[in-house]
């Protein structure tokens, strides 16, 4: 969780868990999200896929930005819904209209078909929209896609504590499990008072640590 949640470097895991008094390598850190980070994401994502599937006026916000694997530029798309959350995040090496098609697939295949979506004016979202069949649920302004744009930010702070991504395929696995954590403890402190608000931080925490537990038997079984 450490590792996944905040922008911390191995090294600062490790070193944060031994003044802890617990004694492991950075590189069993690096082994512990591998192994359990998409078991918990996972978990996160099925239970709210079915619980906004039957949210009937849906909508997503679509946006991708620049990230250098080994020097060379790919593109990381980010689908969020109206309450922030992010739904699919996707690495490719092009920003066309395939690369758009299959993001949107790939999303809409996991979540339904949402009742809008907002997107900038790349035109591989309308051109990939023409294919899928849901052009008239686009929609583009200069400020409606803020909520995407911002949904980048807390990746961006994750990313200066990695000095750099070797692979798409560990980028790819890096944005899924981070995008699905950050949901689950993204509490949106604006929107509630303090009470309300460590409320639901504390019941967060404690689904948390609640599912650690299965995947540690499936493990020992």
């Amino acid at each position: 969780m450490m590792y996944v949640r905040f922008p911390l470097s191995l090294g600062n895991v490790e070193d944060l868990l031994h003044e802890r008094g617990i004694d492991v390598s950075k590189e069993t850190v690096r082994f512990w999200w591998n192994r359990f980070g998409p078991m918990f994401a996972a978990e996160i994502r099925r239970k709210r896929a079915s619980r906004m599937r039957a949210y009937s006026n849906w909508q997503w916000h679509l946006d991708e930005v620049f990230v250098k694997i080994n020097g060379e530029t790919h593109y990381l798309w980010r689908a969020v819904d109206h309450q922030g959350e992010v739904l699919e995040s996707y690495v490719t090496n092009r920003r066309d209209r395939k690369a758009a098609l299959k993001f949107l697939r790939k999303t809409m295949k996991r979540y339904g078909n949402p009742h809008t979506i907002v997107t900038d004016k790349l035109r591989s979202y309308g051109a990939a929209m023409k294919v899928i069949g849901n052009a008239g649920r686009q929609e583009t302004g200069r400020w409606l896609n803020n909520r995407s744009q911002n949904s980048h930010l807390p990746f961006r702070r994750r990313e200066r504590a990695v000095p750099r991504f070797r692979r798409m395929r560990s980028l790819q696995k890096f944005v899924a499990v981070y995008g699905s954590i950050h949901n689950h403890f993204n509490q949106e402190r604006a929107f509630y008072s303090r009470d309300n608000f460590k409320l639901n931080r504390t019941a967060a925490l404690s689904e948390w640590q609640g599912n650690r537990i299965w995947p540690i038997l499936c493990l020992t079984d």
